[in-house]
């Protein structure tokens, strides 16, 4: 609430020109005492009002917390439907497009055949204009929905369109927004998540434990981490996952809707190998050898992890930037790519890998903290 907020501004006597890296070092002590919605909200008033904060300052001090996880959320603001109106509004008023509805025609429309769409229906620069503005906006945030423009005009550009085609998917005003979101996360994630890892959670040691894992005896949690290292799979995926020769399916966030096979790739190239581990722990948890760390409330999986100073959601983050360094990624957006396809993202591109949303300090086997490389991905908000 704004009383706490207050104590803590003259507490460290901080003000609107204090720099961003300075207010970072108190988030922890917002969150820490604003244990809820109302409270963190009536907060962010208090400094924006009373003590002046731009919403940059204000997100960093006071960050949106979504499932324990924190995240800036940011939503397109209404402007930006005005400037999308103006720029092809000409001088008749019937002349000016609308944005479409919000619910997709087609669900299961990729950004692709949108694309293919577009010159198959021979859309006016009006109506494509119109269409991709509601492809944006259907996107949690403009961050989101800058990535699903940047799809786009990639697509059309391979399709070979005119220049006055791509210039009409751009909108200056959502670009701005997306580029706040990602400057203010970039900060707030090289302060507070970096995942580092102690020697027995190197590449090299994880690799070593799966190569020598003998099937026909039970696995440990130990095979547990690091098969779940090895696929950078979610623990609520560990009893659906499915590999097979289309592609990997059963992914936790799909429930409910259609399962697209998506490309197989993870640290372990060898997919039947995989797809051998994977099986092994299936059969170990419905067989009662071992629980299932997806279930609500499961707690023996995070006390084993808490003496390597890990998490289970940090798993799956080391195994997609080991999977980009085995499969020998060459520069940051090669990075991205493989480390996406290890994540298994949507195949439909509605979001892109390659925000900086999590920090991973890779290191080798005796490598020094100091000596590490950090690695910054996204991990569709998980």
């Amino acid at each position: 609430m704004s009383a706490i907020a207050t104590k803590i501004i003259e507490k460290y006597n901080l003000t609107s020109k204090t720099s961003v890296s300075k207010l970072s070092q108190y988030t922890s002590e917002f969150l820490e005492n604003l244990t809820d919605d109302r409270k963190r909200n009536q907060a962010r008033r208090r400094l924006r009002d009373g003590f002046k904060f731009s919403n940059e300052q204000v997100s960093i001090l006071i960050p949106n917390q979504r499932s324990g996880k924190a995240k800036v959320k940011h939503k397109v603001p209404c402007s930006t439907v005005n400037l999308a109106e103006i720029s092809y509004r000409t001088t008749t008023p019937s002349d000016s497009f609308q944005v479409p509805d919000l619910t997709p025609q087609n669900s299961e429309e990729t950004i692709g055949e949108m694309a293919h769409r577009f010159l198959r229906d021979k859309l006016s620069i009006r109506d494509i204009r119109a269409e991709a503005y509601a492809l944006a906006l259907l996107a949690l945030n403009a961050n989101a929905g800058s990535s699903r423009l940047s799809r786009l005009r990639r697509e059309l550009r391979n399709l070979g369109v005119s220049s006055e085609i791509i210039d009409a998917t751009k909108f200056p005003e959502i670009t701005r927004e997306a580029n706040e979101i990602q400057q203010n996360r970039r900060k707030f994630v090289e302060a507070f998540e970096r995942i580092d890892y102690p020697d027995y959670f190197t590449l090299e040691s994880v690799k070593k434990r799966l190569d020598k894992y003998d099937i026909s005896t039970p696995p440990d949690l130990q095979a547990l981490a690091d098969v779940m290292i090895m696929l950078c799979i979610r623990s609520a995926e560990l009893t659906t996952l499915r590999i097979t020769d289309i592609g990997v399916t059963g992914f936790a966030k799909n429930r409910g809707q259609l399962d697209i096979p998506r490309k197989f790739r993870s640290m372990e190239k060898n997919q039947e190998r995989a797809k051998e581990l994977l099986t092994w722990i299936q059969n170990a948890i419905s067989s009662g050898q071992i629980g299932d760390p997806g279930k609500p409330g499961c707690k023996w999986f995070n006390r084993f992890l808490k003496d390597y100073d890990l998490i289970p959601r940090h798993l799956r983050k080391l195994g997609a930037v080991y999977g980009a360094v085995v499969h020998g990624a060459q520069n940051p957006a090669h990075v991205m790519t493989i480390a996406g396809e290890c994540l298994r993202h949507n195949t439909n591109n509605h979001s892109s890998p390659v925000q900086n949303y999590v920090v991973v300090n890779y290191r080798k086997h005796g490598q020094t903290p100091e000596e590490a490389r950090p690695f910054r991905l996204y991990d569709d908000n998980n």
